[in-house]
């Protein structure tokens, strides 16, 4: 008997509406799942429970067929890169049926007096198809450590043939004026490359991007760039300089290059009138492109645990599965109730999204933002499944929306 349940793998059983076990395979122990109840035409929603080695946590899961043509995956965020909103404004706004929150952010600056949080996600962002940003260098994340061989390039998405995958994105890009082609460094982050030219679009919104040239490509903390430079292209010609990064909207068919070290010298030559082109795109690794994609990092990858897993550091968390070859999606987020608030560690996640179906899984923010929220298709208000762990919910930089037609 012992042995029967030891090998006990993956199943469910909800005859009458009860609840489910899942295991994760020989040595595992089960999460217990309970009933399924129908959120809208191919989501559904259901609580779960798992026993860490920090006591019993729980969490909450939306489980999502892309096979049902009636259901997609969008980026949930503010209305600009440089902003946060709360997962249920987000969801309300945009008419998801429901959504977790997403991307790791810039949430503080308290090791630079004078600079305000920008609150733009760590990773790169895709939304209906357009690129928003890219990813900042590694050493200016914010977020517990990653597994060995994955940097801030990581993405959760959907590509262009429907089908949902982890991936990577990376910045590729030019700044060509009439005696140079510079290489671009940067696009819409909250920091830029040492000696790099980042490129900021209307999409950034009006925050500061004076936070840009602080820190270095290995340290976040480390003081802000006391060489610097700004130009505002319009309409593909220099339309103003600075000597430092500014602050405010920036029109529709402008642009802003900023610049640090070197190349913050290299913009200096610039002058008014001056003609400047901006190429950029994200290039991904394993698709096409991509209609959706939001930044973190994966905890499982083909069934298997990442190498260099915190198995030690337990906390509420976020995560994103995918299982039926990118077909079908799970979206966790723990519970932040002060009876389940010490949660999992980073090892213990990746064997609850394998117990829960998912054969490759991807880890997003956790702490105070973890938020699950559904929405009824007919009625205006998100109900937020969770409890969230600061008392309250907390604004956000993005989130993964699910969107069903009737």
């Amino acid at each position: 008997m012992r042995a029967a349940v030891t090998v006990l793998t993956a199943w469910v059983s909800l005859v009458g509406g009860g609840t489910a076990w899942a295991g994760a395979g020989t040595g595992q122990v089960a999460a217990r799942l309970g009933a399924a109840s129908r959120v809208a035409p191919g989501v559904t929603y259901r609580t779960v429970s798992w026993h860490g080695g920090h006591g019993t946590t729980h969490g909450h899961l939306l489980t999502v067929d892309l096979r049902d043509d009636r259901v997609s995956l969008d980026l949930l965020y503010p209305g600009a890169v440089g902003a946060r909103d709360t997962v249920s404004g987000m969801t309300e706004r945009q008419g998801a049926v429901g959504g977790v929150n997403g991307d790791f952010f810039n949430i503080t600056e308290v090791q630079h007096p004078g600079v305000r949080e920008t609150g733009a996600p760590v990773g790169p962002a895709v939304a209906d198809g357009h690129a928003l940003k890219a990813a900042v260098p590694d050493g200016q994340r914010f977020g517990p450590a990653m597994p060995r061989g994955v940097d801030t390039e990581a993405v959760f998405g959907v590509d262009r043939d429907g089908v949902a995958r982890m991936d990577r994105l990376s910045l590729e890009g030019s700044v060509r004026t009439e005696d140079d082609d510079l290489p671009l460094s940067g696009f819409n982050q909250y920091a830029i490359p040492v000696d790099g030219i980042g490129v900021f679009t209307p999409a950034w919104g009006r925050v500061s991007r004076k936070r840009a040239v602080c820190g270095t490509d290995a340290h976040r903390g480390a003081p802000c760039s006391d060489e610097t430079y700004e130009v505002t292209v319009r309409r593909g010609r220099v339309a103003a300089r600075s000597a430092r990064p500014g602050k405010g909207p920036i029109a529709s068919g402008s642009l802003v290059l900023v610049g640090r070290e070197e190349g913050a010298r290299e913009l200096r030559r610039l002058a008014v009138g001056d003609r400047v082109s901006v190429d950029r795109y994200l290039r991904a690794r394993k698709a096409r492109g991509y209609d959706f994609a939001i930044g973190g990092f994966p905890v499982l990858r083909g069934g298997r645990q990442l190498s260099g897993l915190d198995g030690r550091t337990a906390a509420v968390r976020t995560a994103a599965g995918l299982a039926d070859r990118g077909q079908r999606v799970y979206l966790l987020a723990l519970d932040g109730r002060a009876a389940y608030r010490p949660g999992l560690t980073l090892t213990e996640l990746a064997r609850l999204m394998r117990a829960v179906g998912s054969v490759d899984a991807f880890n997003l923010d956790g702490g105070g933002s973890s938020t699950l929220v559904t929405r009824s298709p007919g009625s205006g208000h998100a109900v937020v499944r969770n409890h969230p762990s600061g008392g309250a919910e907390r604004a956000v930089a993005n989130g993964i929306g699910v969107f069903s037609g009737s």
